[in-house]
């Protein structure tokens, strides 16, 4: 059998966007349109377009553009997640990412609904274990990256950094350790800006991340 005459799989790509509402890590969902799952909340997610996407990546900020109207949000790959039993359509693969995005960038994305990601539960195909994978990426690769900086607007004060690294890493942390490892790990820099005032509050020096910084040798 020629190999032109093998049913092709069904090749998309899905994303899990997380971002932080009310302090809590939430997962931007949308609602299935069409079958199979239609009416059901699902992870946001498309067709890979042989014609226009030079890569998988195209694909990812094609989809993120329609679904949320936004550009430049960050992503990488996670994982890809294939078989005959994880779409009731067919044998499908699924090329998997993460996206963080600040959640004030979501707020004109009406067709999204965000939910805490330790609440959801039951989703579609096989996008709970997606939404899995990317949570315990963020969660272990936040603790010794900038990373989770990507969850906050480009300039952000020293108590919303220290926050978005407890949210993402599930603990605690105690103030003034944190500003130390920050400071001796020098990856952000202040800026001659403050945030806006506001009642029987001192407004807080805004700081913004380094060029190029991502990773680094100890854990926050």
């Amino acid at each position: 059998m020629q190999a032109d005459n093998f049913e092709k799989p069904i090749v998309t790509a899905d994303v899990v966007l997380l971002t932080i509402v009310d302090r809590r890590l939430h997962v931007a969902l949308a609602r299935r349109r069409v079958p199979p799952f239609e009416g059901e909340e699902a992870l946001i997610g498309g067709f890979v377009h042989v014609d226009e996407d030079k890569d998988v990546d195209e694909t990812v900020a094609r989809v993120l553009m329609a679904k949320t109207g936004l550009k430049k949000i960050y992503f990488e790959q996670l994982a890809s997640f294939a078989g005959l039993l994880r779409d009731p359509r067919g044998w499908s693969v699924s090329i998997a990412y993460m996206a963080l995005v600040p959640a004030v960038r979501l707020v004109d994305s009406t067709a999204l609904m965000l939910r805490p990601v330790d609440e959801v539960r039951g989703l579609p195909f096989d996008h709970s274990d997606i939404l899995d994978a990317a949570v315990g990426r963020l969660r272990g690769k936040g603790a010794y990256s900038t990373l989770p900086m990507q969850l906050l607007e480009r300039k952000f004060t020293l108590p919303a950094l220290q926050e978005v690294y407890e949210q993402v890493m599930g603990v605690n942390l105690d103030t003034s350790s944190f500003r130390r490892k920050i400071a001796e790990l020098e990856v952000v820099e202040a800026t001659d800006e403050f945030e806006a005032p506001a009642p029987r509050k001192r407004p807080g020096r805004l700081y913004r991340a380094k060029r190029g910084v991502l990773m680094f040798d100890r854990t926050i």
